[in-house]
């Protein structure tokens, strides 16, 4: 049954917006009139594949609007909490509409339930909405409802949606303030530069003073920056663009990303973040019930890495071969020993997802460490490096005004 939103005034005169169900926008008013409101307008809800299909965006989807990642892990926690309590999945869906409070969500919510009460399953309703609902989360409901088990797999989801945003979270709040120091450091500089070295230094051209070589040095470099700083910010952004197109090439994105996973200090960093992800992934898809071919596949899209994904497409190949997954994934040198060997004894034990659980774990904090070192090499260089900037410019002010002291003694 389709869902519709509404807009109506009440008896009081007072306006109402909502969510209501119906056969069609006929069905939907005389719905609303039963309930002693006037309807203003009534429009329904579609799913994002079928406005896909008409050439639009679904929901009525403003520019930039979104499920954040936050509503998602809280539908999904309550959902869970819901189900867990024995409420069927049509009346978990009716509560989690009447407290949801932006329109957005509200929306979404109408229409997941409008397909199941249509006799759709959850999965098959959520895959109408890709955008917010990615592959592995479609993937593990599924598995949850072949199994009979939808309540538990979506609390293990809700615990894994909160450990990768607690992790994103922690490296992005790493590098705040790093990225904060870098951006005012160059504002200050520019100013310096642009404004303060040209105002205080002229000064000294008309007492025909030979200035210092430091000084003539800093002042080039000032009328560089004001004259064409411009043109070096365009070919910052020309290089930028042409760079990020070179990168569509699989052959140079391919070198790139081999290469990121070698480069000194980052490297290791690059080789932590992807493996956390494929390792945490991995885990709630085999513990789910997932085939291990489709969890290798799931777990292979949340890679960034462009050569850590061949990798796992060419164990995958080997896995349906018949050989076993430490073994496939030991063909190349791109994920850490502690993985292959946590995923041997798993294979061994047949506790499989118990021991991806942990490598996710501990990749997670050596992800969260490498993270902390990289930050806190970054905010002394950066300091440091501001500090000899601003230095020579200071040096090449001070300077002329020392040698007139000097002549006038």
């Amino acid at each position: 049954m389709p869902a519709f939103r509404y807009e109506a005034v009440d008896s009081l005169g007072k306006t109402k917006k909502g969510v209501v169900n119906a056969d069609n926008a006929r069905a939907a008013r005389a719905d609303l009139r039963e309930q002693e409101l006037v309807p203003i307008s009534v429009e329904q809800i579609t799913s994002q594949k079928e406005a896909a299909a008409a050439g639009g965006t679904g929901l009525n989807r403003r520019f930039g609007e979104k499920l954040s990642t936050v509503e998602l892990t809280l539908f999904t926690r309550q959902l869970a909490s819901l189900l867990e309590a024995s409420l069927p999945l049509e009346q978990a869906l009716t509560a989690l509409l009447e407290q949801a409070e932006r329109p957005y969500l509200r929306d979404l919510i109408a229409s997941i339930r409008s397909e199941v009460m249509g006799g759709v399953a959850l999965s098959d309703a959520l895959s109408n909405h890709p955008r917010e609902f990615a592959d592995i989360y479609r993937a593990l409901v599924a598995s949850g409802e072949h199994i009979g088990q939808l309540s538990r797999v979506l609390s293990r989801l809700a615990d894994y949606l909160e450990r990768r945003n607690a992790l994103v979270s922690k490296v992005k709040l790493a590098f705040t303030y790093p990225a904060i120091v870098t951006v005012v450091a160059f504002i200050i500089v520019i100013f310096l530069l642009t404004y303060v070295v040209p105002q205080i230094v002229s000064v000294f051209a008309n007492t025909k003073q030979k200035l210092p070589l430091l000084t003539v040095m800093m002042l080039a470099i000032s009328d560089f920056v004001r004259h064409y700083g411009w043109i070096v910010l365009v070919v910052a952004i020309v290089a930028s663009t042409v760079w990020l197109r070179a990168l569509k090439n699989p052959d140079i994105k391919m070198r790139w990303h081999s290469w990121l996973l070698r480069a000194p200090l980052y490297g290791k960093f690059e080789r932590s973040l992807n493996t956390a992800r494929f390792a945490s992934t991995l885990s709630i898809t085999t513990g789910s019930g997932v085939p291990i071919l489709q969890a290798l596949q799931t777990s292979r899209d949340t890679l960034s890495n462009v050569a850590m994904r061949k990798q796992v497409d060419d164990a995958t190949t080997s896995v349906r071969e018949g050989v076993g997954l430490a073994r496939a994934l030991s063909a190349h040198k791109y994920f850490p020993p502690m993985l292959i060997h946590m995923i041997r004894a798993g294979e061994i034990t047949g506790e499989l997802p118990a021991m991806l659980e942990r490598a996710s774990a501990a990749q997670e904090q050596d992800l969260e460490r490498r993270a902390m070192t990289i930050a806190g090499l970054l905010e002394p260089a950066l300091i440091l490096a501001m500090g000899v900037v601003v230095l020579l410019i200071v040096l090449a002010v001070l300077m002329p005004i020392i040698e007139i002291n000097q002549l006038v003694k």
